[in-house]
């Protein structure tokens, strides 16, 4: 009990196993403390050598993040979004790639939460907004319909909670000279949960710009249509 209030302290253990000098030991736990923290915190977590693995790939994709965009490694590839009762394409999703010179093709379930984390996911995700509009400018140029091909890009946490994002949508609208309303952000429920207020403000941002706005993984976390209204 502090100053009459009754706090709840919890743990997160990381063991490790072995014999030998007691640096590496320590190591290993801290490595597994780290999973233990990842995954929820209060809990234990044993240590093995697949974690030392994902480890040490995390420490090098943070370093080689760092430039990514200097060194023309990223590309986006575009998934078709198809009417089902008709077959009729309407639009595409931006999805990005990651061509590293030794690692190969780096999807972003490995990459993108390192680069969240170290924040050049703010430079990288300007530069898809920018190479995605443009896209979405070609096409439908060269496929002139009665409604023009939609283009959705995925936004990060990261890139919402910046004061600047508003204005990094709005230069990708004017430079590509789309309609904003064939520009579809999607943006995840869970991130828009850890402070709704502020994220309401944003929203109203870019609802000004005439995007449109979808929610990722909705139902997944809180379920609440209040919310999404």
């Amino acid at each position: 009990v502090i100053g009459g209030s009754p706090l709840t302290v919890g743990a997160s253990i990381g063991i490790a196993v072995g014999h030998g000098g007691g640096d590496v030991l320590l190591r290993n736990a801290d490595v597994a403390m780290y999973q233990a923290k990842a995954a929820g915190k209060r809990r234990w977590v044993l240590f093995d050598e697949e974690m030392r693995a994902a480890a040490v790939e995390r420490l090098r994709l943070d370093a080689d993040l760092q430039g990514v965009l200097g060194r023309d490694e990223l590309e986006l590839h575009y998934q078709p979004i198809v009417e089902l009762d008709t077959g009729r394409l309407t639009g595409f999703e931006a999805l990005l790639r990651w061509h590293h010179p030794e690692l190969g093709l780096v999807t972003p379930d490995r990459f993108i939460p390192v680069a969240e984390e170290n924040g050049t996911i703010i430079a990288i995700g300007a530069w898809v907004l920018r190479e995605a509009c443009q896209a979405a400018r070609r096409w439908q140029e060269t496929r002139p319909l009665a409604a023009p091909l939609t283009m959705a890009v995925n936004v990060s946490g990261r890139q919402l909670a910046s004061d600047a994002f508003v204005r990094v949508v709005q230069e990708a609208l004017h430079d590509s000279g789309i309609d904003p309303a064939t520009l579809v952000l999607e943006l995840t429920e869970s991130y828009l949960m850890l402070d709704p207020d502020r994220a309401a403000a944003r929203l109203r941002g870019l609802h000004d710009l005439g995007v449109r706005l979808a929610i990722d993984d909705f139902g997944t976390g809180y379920s609440s249509l209040a919310y999404l209204r």
